[in-house]
């Protein structure tokens, strides 16, 4: 049994990261997902607006949410008070981060791959596939207790103000977004990171089998 090292831990906890990031960037950009809710959450209904004028102002939002969208958010339809304009550049800058951090964790981690696959060493595959399987299990338990609560818990720790509390009647477009939606968002961004903790166990297990089947051979 080969000795167990605290680094695997700490490459396992960049793939958590990386796989975390980049899950949040494919569920902000991955349209669909909402285009089927505004069916599904009826969401026409809900708000009293046209599902082609929802997927207008919606598509807005998610280009000015870009790291290429230069410029300030308008609605195409939709008011928006002042207050709701500076959450949405805060959740913008937000979002940036997570560009900036899967960029970054994404040129360690190959820095990390290419070294040991130099040495032969993949024994880090196994305990890193377990840690960043964690991370998606702790969040699935907190939604099942309590997703609202888990909602409310994010905003006070990544918002300082109470801009994120909209009124309807000023800032109709919360009317578009429903809690329900960015639970679906989360479980994305979940099935991502699973599905990344897949894939190191099958590439561990690949390997692992490559080298029996070698020292058969030998």
């Amino acid at each position: 049994m080969k000795k167990f090292k605290f680094t695997d831990i700490g490459i396992g906890l960049l793939f958590a990261l990386f796989f975390l990031s980049a899950g949040v960037i494919l569920a902000v950009n991955f349209r669909p997902l909402y285009y089927f809710d505004i069916k599904n959450l009826d969401i026409a209904k809900t708000s009293g607006i046209e599902a082609s004028v929802i997927k207008e102002n919606y598509d807005a939002l998610i280009d000015y949410n870009s790291p290429f969208f230069k410029g300030e958010l308008e609605f195409p339809t939709l008011p928006s008070s002042a207050p709701a304009l500076e959450h949405f550049k805060e959740v913008k800058s937000l979002f940036l981060s997570f560009y900036f951090i899967c960029g970054v964790i994404a040129v360690l981690l190959l820095i990390i791959i290419l070294y040991k696959k130099k040495i032969k060493d993949y024994s880090y595959l196994v305990p890193s596939a377990v840690t960043v399987l964690v991370l998606p299990l702790l969040v699935a338990l907190a939604c099942a207790v309590n997703f609202d609560k888990l909602f409310i818990v994010f905003h006070k720790i990544f918002f300082r103000n109470d801009y994120w509390l909209f009124d309807p009647a000023t800032d109709p477009i919360i009317n578009l977004l429903p809690d329900t939606y960015f639970m679906h968002c989360l479980l994305l961004i979940i099935a991502i990171i699973l599905l990344g903790s897949f894939c190191l166990f099958f590439v561990s297990h690949i390997i692992r089998k490559s080298n029996d089947k070698f020292r058969s051979n030998t």
